[in-house]
C-alpha cells in the first residue's frame, strides 16, 4: 500500500437546527461563539466525531471516548501498554526505539496514521519513560458560521431530587438548556503528503475519510442534539494533482467560501471553474 502522493483539500457545509453543537463548559455550556456572534465548533469536537465515525466503520482507533471504549482499556496508556491491544510494554520501554514504536502505532490505529498523537508516558524522574511526538498529516480546522447564530436559553426543572429523601425539592433541581436556532457552518482541512510519508497514510486511507466526512453526524444524537438537528450539507474535495498542490490551501478554501451563502447553498459551477486545473468532487451529505 503507497502512501499518499497527492495534496487533498476539502471543506464541509453543515447545518444546525435547535441544537447545541458544541458546548463551552466555561460559559454553562452555551453554545460556542466568537466576539462577532458567529457560532463554532472546534476543530477537537469535529475530530472526536471523526473518531466514532471510524471506529464505527472499523477502524482501530487509539483515542476512544469513554462511551464508545470497545476494548475495555481504561486509560490511554493502558490501552498502548497493552499486549493485546497496543503495543507491548516494551516497546515504551527503556532502550526501544522511538522510530520503530512511532512506526508501529501509526500502522496499528487510523487515528494516529491521520491526526497524530503525543505519546508522553514518562513520569518525572523516570528514566524509563518515553515521548514520542507524531505529526499526522490530516488537518482539521474549527467550522464557524456564516452569519452570527442566535442563541435560545431555557429554563428547565427536573422531576425528582437528585439528593435527600425525596421530602422537598433541592436546589440542584433547575437547570439551562441552551441551543442555536439556526445556523449554516463551514468547515476547512488539508491532507499533507509529506507527512503522510512519515505516517504510512494511504491514498485508501483518505478515501476512507472521504466515505465518513458526509455522515459525520449520524449516530451522534443527544438531548442537545436530537436526531435530524444537525446534518452535512455538502463534502467539497479537491485532490491536486501533485504532493505541494497546484494551489494554496488557502486560495482552494477561499473559492469556496466566496460563493458560499449563508443559507449553504452555492454555485456548482462557478466553484468547478475556480481554479485552474483543480476541479472539485461534490457530495451530497448523507
Amino acid at each position: 500500500m503507497t502512501t499518499l502522493q497527492q495534496k487533498i483539500d476539502f471543506a464541509l457545509v453543515l447545518r444546525v437546527r435547535n441544537a447545541n453543537p458544541n458546548g463551552d463548559p466555561l460559559n454553562g455550556n452555551r453554545p460556542r461563539t466568537d466576539y462577532a456572534g458567529l457560532g463554532e465548533i472546534t476543530d477537537v469536537c469535529l475530530k472526536r466525531k471523526l473518531r466514532d465515525r471510524l471506529q464505527e466503520a472499523k477502524q482501530n482507533i487509539f483515542v476512544q471516548s469513554d462511551d464508545r471504549n470497545i476494548d475495555g482499556e481504561p486509560s490511554l496508556r493502558v490501552r498502548a501498554e497493552s499486549e493485546t491491544n497496543g503495543l507491548g510494554k516494551k516497546a515504551w520501554g527503556k532502550g526501544s526505539k522511538k522510530d520503530d514504536t512511532a512506526k508501529a502505532a501509526c500502522k496499528k490505529w487510523f487515528d494516529v496514521r491521520a491526526f497524530g498523537q503525543v505519546f508522553a508516558f514518562g513520569k518525572e524522574g523516570d528514566a524509563s519513560g518515553v515521548s514520542i511526538p507524531i505529526r499526522g498529516p490530516v488537518t482539521v480546522q474549527s467550522a464557524f458560521s456564516k452569519e452570527p447564530v442566535s442563541v435560545t436559553s431555557t429554563q428547565i426543572t427536573k422531576s425528582v431530587s437528585g439528593e435527600g429523601d425525596g421530602s422537598k425539592r433541592g436546589s440542584d433541581t433547575m437547570g439551562m438548556k441552551h441551543r442555536v436556532d439556526a445556523g449554516v457552518y463551514e468547515c476547512y482541512g488539508s491532507i499533507n503528503p509529506q507527512l503522510a510519508e512519515r505516517t504510512g497514510f494511504s491514498d485508501d486511507d483518505a478515501e476512507v475519510i472521504k466515505s465518513i466526512l458526509p455522515q459525520l453526524f449520524e449516530n451522534d444524537a443527544s438531548s442537545a442534539r436530537p436526531d435530524g438537528s444537525m446534518e452535512v450539507l455538502h463534502v467539497i474535495w479537491w485532490k491536486h494533482s501533485c504532493k505541494a498542490g497546484q494551489h494554496s490551501s488557502a486560495k482552494v478554501h477561499g473559492s469556496l467560501r466566496n460563493i458560499l451563502n449563508v443559507d449553504g447553498r452555492f454555485d456548482h459551477e462557478v466553484l468547478k471553474k475556480a481554479l485552474l486545473g483543480l476541479e472539485p468532487e461534490i457530495i451530497s451529505g448523507f
